[in-house]
């Protein structure tokens, strides 16, 4: 099948007392090709940082997954003028030590998610257009071209295809709309 499956999360260790945690080895273990590190609600709800989502993409690489790193700002931080300075600082700090050839990264509005709101396709260029200028910074030209940089800001079917139409949307990662078959159809 071309399906394949993802988590929702790794944990750095590979084992030890980490009660709630999963190691890379026990997704492999299963068949898990993908896992996204980083999503807004792990850094809202569960004290995610840079620091714990650059060893939690160390880990992923090291057990033979791909990681999709999520950054994005909250609507406080877009209000203040913030989104561009966040995400350079967010997508430099969780790289470190982090093979390039071997990662998704998603931009995900933070302010959008759940809420019905998209960034404007425009808006939505410029953020991944920064993402791919700061990988080109930090890696050769080549693979930060080849590095797939998703939206992950409420994509619906009728805006998928405006937004993915930007030179530098390579995608989606889909939320709720994933949840109706139907919604998850049109945009694919």
């Amino acid at each position: 099948s071309r399906v394949m499956v993802g988590a929702q999360t790794v944990h750095w260790e590979t084992s030890g007392a980490y009660t709630g945690e999963v190691a890379g080895e026990m997704l492999t273990e299963i068949g898990v090709r993908y896992v996204v590190i980083g999503h807004s609600e792990r850094r809202q709800y569960f004290g995610e940082t840079d620091e714990t989502v650059n060893l939690r993409l160390q880990a992923a690489q090291a057990a033979g997954l791909t990681p999709i790193l999520c950054v994005g700002e909250s609507k406080q931080q877009r209000d203040a003028d913030e989104t561009e300075t966040l995400i350079v600082s967010q997508v430099e700090k969780a790289l470190t030590n982090v093979d390039q050839s071997n990662l998704i990264i998603a931009y995900e509005p933070v302010w959008a998610i759940g809420t019905g709101k998209t960034a404007s396709p425009a808006d939505a260029q410029d953020a991944h257009a920064k993402i791919r200028g700061v990988l080109a910074e930090l890696y050769s030209g080549d693979v930060a071209g080849a590095t797939r940089i998703q939206y992950g800001g409420s994509m619906k079917p009728g805006n998928a295809g405006e937004l993915m139409a930007q030179p530098d949307i390579d995608g989606g990662l889909i939320g709720g709309a994933a949840l109706k078959a139907e919604d998850f159809a049109a945009i694919v």
